[in-house]
């Protein structure tokens, strides 16, 4: 059989592919309010009202209005925003503690004695305190109880007074705010007729334990 007998196939046309392109997404910023979230999550400490701002290119007021935000729309949710000083914080919910400590196996916190309790209080409505101050009130020695609210990490030291001797301040920590369920020292109850605290008296020489 002859070349020419061969019948040649044609050539079939390649059928165009229809391709579909996907919009391109453009997202909006995030407002400032979401950023400051975002970087209070990512915080593993106590963030300065300062560094927040100096990393957002934001002024001060504007991250504290942003916090401001933040407060008002956690008051339905499940976490918190606490503040001490110029830093702040996200938290849990106090109310969830109970559930929070069984979901992550927590052993229950140890109560704090009277004495304990006591001294945080004088503490709290007077910070910043000295050791001296603390005992006038109490009328007794407190190396027991201080010890154990520094070993809590309950209490912090806030600088040395300008006073003889130069006796080191006192003031409550976040974890203070964290075991009595509270957003910042603003919600502390208020307490009346609170003594004056005298700098020149000295404590009996009495002993107590926590």
């Amino acid at each position: 059989m002859s070349e020419s007998e061969n019948p040649v196939e044609p050539i079939k046309p390649v059928e165009p592919v229809e391709t579909t392109t996907q919009p391109l997404l453009i997202t909006e910023p995030l407002s400032l309010t979401a950023q400051v979230e975002c970087l209070l999550y990512a915080s593993k400490e106590p963030a300065i009202l300062n560094a927040l701002a100096a990393a957002l290119a934001a002024s001060v007021a504007e991250v504290e209005a942003a916090l401001e935000q933040l407060s008002e729309q956690y008051r339905w949710r499940g976490i918190r925003l606490q503040r001490h000083g110029n830093k702040v914080q996200l938290v849990t919910a106090p109310e969830m503690a109970t559930a929070v400590q069984k979901f992550l196996g927590l052993e229950e916190v140890n109560r704090l004695s009277t004495a304990a309790l006591e001294t945080l209080a004088i503490i709290a409505y007077n910070q910043p305190v000295t050791r001296p101050q603390i005992e006038i009130i109490r009328g007794v020695n407190c190396d027991g109880v201080m010890n154990t609210l520094e070993a809590r990490t309950l209490i912090v030291e806030l600088g040395r007074a300008d006073t003889v001797g130069h006796p080191m301040r006192y003031g409550v920590s976040f974890e203070f705010l964290q075991y009595f369920g509270l957003k910042g020292t603003h919600e502390l109850p208020p307490v009346q007729n609170m003594q004056v605290i005298p700098i020149t008296a000295k404590p009996e020489p009495e002993s107590e334990n926590a």
